[in-house]
């Protein structure tokens, strides 16, 4: 029988937001495992690097050249009886690495019916009829917009940034703000839908403004941010609701608007989170929550789909009609926006890894098509073996230098190397660098799915 272990080649797309040249980790990691046709031009913009069967750019065996999805669908061992049955034997997730150079558009990505709906009625524009949650883990500090703000921050901007104001008109933002007063933390479910309704009304009157009406309000939006950096966004008798760093958001609005001139997405921006992860931090994005990555390097994973609704901060088709109707306008804080990853239980270290802090840390969604756990091995010689799973597994190595086995296959594993790891395969990895400094640290990130098997998390 086939040991369960491939190298990957796997593709890198180049889309203008994404950063350039060596700069791009997904250039990077594309580069250790490419054809001899593939070289990083310094100029050019290198954005998503995917790992998985998707047919849009499929990842291949390195020795044999055949696509992971040809060797899956040709032995339905490789992802276990259950998903193969499930997913059509198919990898029910897509694995990437995000390089962003300047904001991705605002967007949100459609659940599994209207899904199929678009699919059906555009299929140039909708590729897939799949969902697409996904999850963020960020590489370098990473900034992104996330859900929708606390109402009390969405009236507080509404009130402070008068260009904002008057590109939404004084009847839409009076009626919204009289609907929320007093109840902007109220939990009570015919008040949280009245709540979400009122969201919803304003924020497409915001959605529908005509271009010249934007254009005019992001130069005075501009003007603002330039002529008054220190108290931009804040009013002196709201305190609590004030920017926490004025300077700091006037220079993103001025950022943002060099991408993106006079773009709708400026004031879509006071609407949403504005969230910074550090490297190891990760957040989670259920189908039809409005989100848009602004800069860093990033883990993502998603179920196996193309799907994007746009309507902002992009050159690319845009669907207001569709995404200002889809979304769930639910508001939370930053912090519950944030998915906090947990020790992964099914795993042995080795003494020294144990000696070391060495870790193993699972991010688990709340959905059955993947799960990742983020490993670091801190000294030369620390290994972690992984309990065989039911189900399939790709790891990307991020960070440092190792081998990787499975039974008597071992591979040399370093920075951008990316493995397939067949179902119930028990799966060793170890650190075989310098063991000097923070800078030896093996690091690998492993998305899997497992369906029914006894490792499965609780969801």
């Amino acid at each position: 029988m086939q040991i369960p272990l491939l190298r990957l080649q796997c593709g890198v797309n180049s889309y203008d937001w994404g950063k350039v040249g060596e700069s791009s980790a997904a250039a990077r990691y594309a580069a250790t495992t490419a054809g001899q046709d593939f070289a990083i031009e310094s100029e050019k913009p290198y954005a998503e690097l995917w790992m998985g069967t998707h047919p849009s750019l499929p990842s291949k065996d390195v020795e044999t050249q055949r696509t992971l999805l040809d060797l899956v669908q040709d032995n339905q061992a490789l992802l276990s009886a259950e998903v193969s049955e499930r997913y059509a034997n198919r990898l029910p997730f897509l694995f990437k690495v995000l390089s962003i150079g300047k904001a991705l558009s605002i967007q949100a990505h459609p659940n599994k019916k209207l899904a199929e709906q678009l699919h059906a009625r555009d299929s140039k524009n909708y590729p897939d009829d799949n969902h697409k949650p996904e999850m963020t883990i960020a590489i370098t500090p990473f900034e992104g917009l996330c859900g929708f703000r606390p109402l009390a921050e969405i009236v507080h901007a509404l009130k402070a940034i008068e260009p904002l104001r008057t590109l939404i008109g004084e009847q839409a933002t009076s009626e919204f703000e009289k609907t929320v007063k007093g109840n902007e933390e109220s939990e009570d479910e015919a008040v949280v839908q009245r709540n979400k309704d009122a969201l919803r009304s304003v924020f497409t009157s915001l959605m529908e403004s005509p271009s010249e009406k934007i254009e005019a309000a992001s130069k005075a939006l501009i003007a603002l941010a330039e002529s008054s950096p220190a108290s931009f966004g804040t009013l002196p008798e709201e305190v609590e609701t004030n920017p926490s760093d004025p300077a700091e958001l006037a220079a993103i609005i001025k950022r943002l608007n060099g991408q993106f001139p006079h773009d709708i997405g400026l004031f879509v921006f006071f609407f949403l989170n504005f969230i910074k992860l550090e490297p190891g931090e990760a957040m989670f994005l259920k189908a039809d929550d409005i989100h848009a990555y602004v800069s860093g390097d990033i883990i993502e994973c998603m179920a196996s789909s193309d799907n994007v609704v746009r309507a902002g901060f992009t050159p690319k088709f845009k669907d207001v009609d569709t995404l200002t109707k889809m979304l769930t306008y639910s508001y939370a804080p930053i912090e519950e926006q944030k998915l906090r990853p947990t020790d992964y239980p099914y795993t042995v270290l080795n003494a020294t890894a144990y000696s070391s802090a060495s870790s193993s840390l699972l991010y688990d969604p709340p959905i059955e098509e993947f799960s990742v756990v983020k490993t670091d091995l801190k000294r030369k010689g620390a290994k972690v073996t992984f309990d065989p799973i039911v189900g399939p597994s790709i790891l990307i190595c991020t960070g440092g230098q190792g081998t990787i086995s499975i039974g008597h296959k071992t591979e040399e594993v370093r920075e951008g190397n990316v493995f397939f790891v067949g179902a119930d395969a028990e799966c060793i990895i170890q650190n075989t660098g310098s063991g000097e400094g923070e800078e030896d640290v093996f690091t690998t990130y492993k998305a899997f799915c497992e369906l029914d098997g006894e490792n499965t998390a609780d969801q």
